[in-house]
């Protein structure tokens, strides 16, 4: 799961249109890179390979303001996450 750490009064809620995950992020901006399928930039490559490009797959469906609501939103995908086993909190 993606870490938002607490006391975080600004999210973006996304959505990957590849893997169809989604995850808050501190980053907020139309597009990120998925954190489950995106492909990171190996910087160790040889001088053969070309450098892979970082696709921004996933898209901003909202933007969650107010430190209690970033909680209640990561409460929530977090409970979706571990399919509404609420005991683990």
């Amino acid at each position: 799961m993606y870490y938002v750490p607490d006391g975080t009064t600004l999210a973006g809620f996304y959505e990957c249109k590849e893997c169809a995950n989604r995850f808050l992020s501190i980053q907020v901006g139309p597009s990120l890179v998925c954190p489950y399928c995106g492909e990171q930039p190996n910087m160790e490559i040889g001088p053969d390979e070309e450098m892979p490009v970082a696709t921004e797959t996933a898209k901003l469906i909202s933007v969650v303001q107010g430190e209690e609501e970033v909680a209640r939103m990561d409460a929530l995908l977090s409970l979706a996450v571990t399919g509404g086993d609420y005991n683990w909190m």
